[in-house]
């Protein structure tokens, strides 16, 4: 299991080895689930940049060019439906797949981000590997097996 204690230079050693070339764009405003998310998903060999609002988000993905975003709805800056509409309305984008993770639980928020184009939505807490499996099924179109060193409770604990 990935621990906080462990050097970034082991982390990028170990993301080097791996050779990623999966990049993944993460918007996350609250700074305890950016950095968890950021943590595990380097620790699972992914090339990352992470955005803690809405502001920059079409410069980042032109920038960065993700495979894939992952994205909090509830943002200090701009509400993450009217990011969705707005990467909807950009042909040199909308084919990115977006993955959500919010606490916005109702039934009602899925279908209204499903509708914009979100090919995955996950309600926080969010299990780590269940995650780790749709964006590897999304990135390669596969399903994948579990890492067996990670537990299936492993979760992204935190509402905000």
């Amino acid at each position: 299991m990935f621990n906080r204690a462990t050097s970034l230079k082991t982390v990028e050693t170990w993301v080097t080895e791996q050779n990623s070339t999966d990049r993944i764009l993460l918007v996350e405003d609250n700074d305890a689930n950016r950095q968890l998310l950021s943590d595990y998903l380097i620790y699972c060999g992914y090339t990352l940049s992470s955005l803690s609002g809405g502001t920059g988000f079409f410069e980042a993905l032109e920038e960065f060019q993700p495979h894939l975003v992952l994205l909090d709805l509830k943002l200090p800056d701009i509400d993450g439906y009217t990011l969705l509409g707005q990467l909807q309305q950009k042909p040199t984008l909308h084919d990115i797949p977006v993955i959500v993770v919010s606490a916005f639980a109702f039934q009602a928020d899925q279908q209204r981000a499903l509708q914009l184009g979100v090919c995955r939505y996950f309600v926080k807490p969010v299990n780590l590997n269940h995650l780790k499996q749709a964006i590897q099924e999304e990135l390669h179109g596969a399903e994948s097996t579990t890492d067996d060193n990670i537990s299936d409770n492993l979760t992204l604990d935190n509402l905000e």
